[in-house]
């Protein structure tokens, strides 16, 4: 029997690498994103070539929307094996002139990259936990690793994004937060940095970032694996990444 996937944020980028890859290993894949127009064409390409996916509305800066997008996953499947929030933001990755964080870039990061995340998991949990071997994989980043930041040997040591590296690190708090909930279920939570990828989250990367969206997929599709997911850890494509 083939897992349901939902992949957050899965129109475009990572998010649709890796619901592809999630496909093209047999599971149903529901994609998700707040533009319904984008996300039909994108399930319709999916279907053509042959893969099983289904799409869903949802934006995760709304409670609202989330909800419904639960209760309608919930009325066509009877559980979720693998939710993957993927869905964010690094608008200062475009902005300038602010001293340190621009109190607007500040909240709009953390909501839609924190709030939002908790609120996908608050309203999908009850269907992952219907799951024989659920997971939970919240896409991060190594720089929302407080040690990676706290070392200046770091590669990512200049890099001035605070609201996204604060956003990065609030989730990973979360997710140990949730791990330490489920234990003694049969759900695994685990966060990943997929690396530094070639997206639209921040285009400057298109010249410089070393890997496709299609390459870091495999890193998110690796943690929501049933075989290779360590349990309440944080990982990239080499292993455990320090918190």
């Amino acid at each position: 029997m083939s897992r349901i996937v939902l992949v957050t944020g899965s129109t475009r980028g990572l998010g649709l690498a890796t619901a592809r890859r999630f496909a093209e290993d047999g599971d149903h894949v529901v994609l998700t994103g707040r533009d319904e127009q984008a996300l039909g064409r994108v399930v319709d390409r999916l279907r053509l070539e042959g893969l099983e996916v289904s799409g869903v509305g949802l934006d995760v800066d709304s409670e609202v929307s989330v909800r419904c997008a639960a209760q309608e996953v919930s009325r066509r499947h009877d559980r979720l094996d693998v939710l993957v929030n993927n869905a964010g933001i690094l608008p200062e990755a475009t902005s300038t002139g602010a001293a340190f964080a621009e109190p607007s870039v500040l909240a709009r990061t953390l909501h839609t990259n924190v709030v939002g995340a908790a609120l996908v998991i608050e309203a999908f949990l009850p269907l992952v936990l219907r799951s024989d071997a659920g997971r939970v994989v919240n896409v991060s980043s190594t720089m929302g690793s407080l040690s990676d930041h706290a070392d200046p040997a770091s590669p990512y040591a200049a890099t001035a994004v605070p609201a996204y590296r604060a956003s990065k690190a609030a989730l990973n708090s979360l997710t140990v937060s949730l791990a330490r909930q489920l234990e003694g279920t049969s759900v695994v939570v685990t966060a990943v940095c997929p690396g530094f990828v070639q997206t639209d989250l921040t285009p400057f990367s298109r010249n410089i970032a070393p890997l496709t969206a299609t390459e870091a997929s495999e890193v998110v599709w690796r943690a929501g694996s049933p075989t290779e997911t360590p349990a309440a850890t944080f990982v990239d494509a080499a292993g455990p990444v320090a918190w």
